[in-house]
């Protein structure tokens, strides 16, 4: 590649960067807010409705009384936090993948995902049929595109995997995605106009450089050869939810480096997922932005869970945090490469997560009643946790079926055994969700 294209490539990212920027919102904690809204209207209607389970993301596309797979589209509404104006392929055509094959990524056949997800038209992109794609080289996604695994076990593995450069507008949905591997000295389509070379890539299980509005739900990520997720170059407005995470070290990336300062506008949302088992570090790994962290299972780590340099603001709500058995990793927390003088002044937030085996979240930053009305979530039951975070990853067609029930089971648990399960008294969830039986 000649300085020509690499000058080019720099000035595109920046650009690019810099127009992400216009996107951040200037009142994150509205967002907040508004997943504290949806989280307590999915619980009050729990209560009158066994389709219901908590969960605001699955309770919106599973109970809308339409079967989705008639009505797959309407999950594009059913996002929450700051990637919830992400639309897909909303209002496109269906595009079916019936071909497993990647045999060329400058010309590939239709039926291919590739041959779909490089159209320019907005598409909702499903499958015919269980299959295991092996990507040649990196897929290049273009915008307004839905990648909806629903009804098929769909794995994208052991060769390149998911790139979403320049783009904006995607929804990933219910795919397993693992033994991602470096690619690239290649040429790779990325539209039906245009396609170009592309150095060697990391081995991401999803890449996003330079991008916005984008949703990852439901994907199950593990065994990658650098990050499962990461988000660089001035990506914005984006939520991953809902998710599994294992047998990885470096697990999600947020922020290019300490000095790139377009990625001060990123606003992430976390949210719903499981971080399991044989996990090391990065959960994220933050630099600059606002990160919110809510409601997620952290089940062990060897190092750390939530790192960050360069001052982000981390806001962690309703969180389980369960430490491993090493005595001297017990810390959340991790201010990489930063002196306390420094990161002092950092805001990172722990609002009624709940501390087990050890667990502690150091916390920094003045003015604490900045964040008083952006509280999603307060101390509650580790039973909720389970409840929210129970369907994490990939859901088969049997787990699909079975979500309604679990959720009349969990329910009616609470109310025989709500003496014995603490809460805290107050306005929590747990309080809203007894004084109605």
């Amino acid at each position: 590649m000649n300085i020509i294209t690499i000058t080019y490539i720099l000035l595109l990212s920046f650009s690019t960067a810099i127009s992400n920027s216009s996107h951040h919102l200037p009142d994150p904690e509205s967002i907040v807010q508004e997943v504290q809204r949806k989280l307590n209207e999915s619980h009050r209607r729990s209560l009158i409705d066994q389709c219901f389970t908590g969960n605001p993301i699955d309770d919106c596309w599973r109970c809308a009384g339409t079967d989705w797979r008639a009505d797959r589209q309407r999950l594009a509404d059913c996002g929450i936090g700051f990637g919830h104006g992400a639309l897909g392929g909303k209002g496109g055509q269906f595009y079916v993948v019936t071909d497993s094959s990647d045999p060329d990524p400058v010309n590939p056949p239709p039926g291919t995902l590739r041959y779909g997800v490089i159209q320019d038209a907005p598409l909702w992109i499903t499958f015919a049929a269980d299959m295991t794609i092996r990507l040649a080289e990196e897929l290049l996604v273009n915008s307004f595109k839905t990648i909806d695994g629903r009804g098929a076990n769909v794995h994208i593995a052991g060769g390149a995997c998911i790139t979403l450069q320049f783009v904006s507008n995607v929804i990933i949905h219910n795919i397993h995605i693992h033994h991602c591997v470096p690619a690239g000295n290649s040429n790779v389509r990325s539209s039906p106009t245009h396609y170009g070379y592309r150095t060697r890539s990391d081995g991401d299980g999803i890449s996003i450089y330079s991008g916005r509005n984008i949703w990852v739900d439901h994907c199950s990520l593990s065994y990658c050869t650098d990050g499962l997720i990461d988000a660089i170059m001035g990506s914005t407005a984006i939520t991953i939810s809902n998710s599994y995470f294992s047998h990885h070290d470096e697990v999600m990336l947020l922020g290019h480096n300490d000095n790139y300062l377009p990625d001060s506008g990123m606003q992430v949302t976390i949210a719903f997922n499981h971080f399991g088992e044989e996990l090391v570090q990065r959960m994220p790994r933050c630099r600059r932005g606002y990160i919110h962290v809510v409601n997620n299972d952290f089940t062990k780590w060897e190092m750390y869970a939530i790192g960050g340099s360069a001052n982000p603001t981390i806001n962690s709500q309703g969180n389980r945090y369960t430490a491993p058995f090493d005595p001297n990793a017990k810390e959340v927390t991790k201010r990489v490469d930063t002196d306390e003088s420094e990161w002092s002044g950092w805001n990172w937030k722990t609002e009624g997560d709940i501390m087990v085996n050890g667990a502690f979240f150091v916390p920094s930053g003045e003015g604490r009643e900045i964040y008083a009305k952006a509280t999603s979530i307060e101390p509650r039951s580790a039973m909720l946790i389970d409840q929210l975070t129970r369907n994490a990853g990939v859901m088969s067609a049997n787990r699909l079926a079975l979500t309604s029930f679990s959720l009349a089971a969990d329910v009616a648990f609470l109310r025989m055994d709500k003496f014995r399960v603490g809460f805290v008294t107050g306005n929590s969830l747990l309080d809203q969700l007894f004084s109605a039986t």
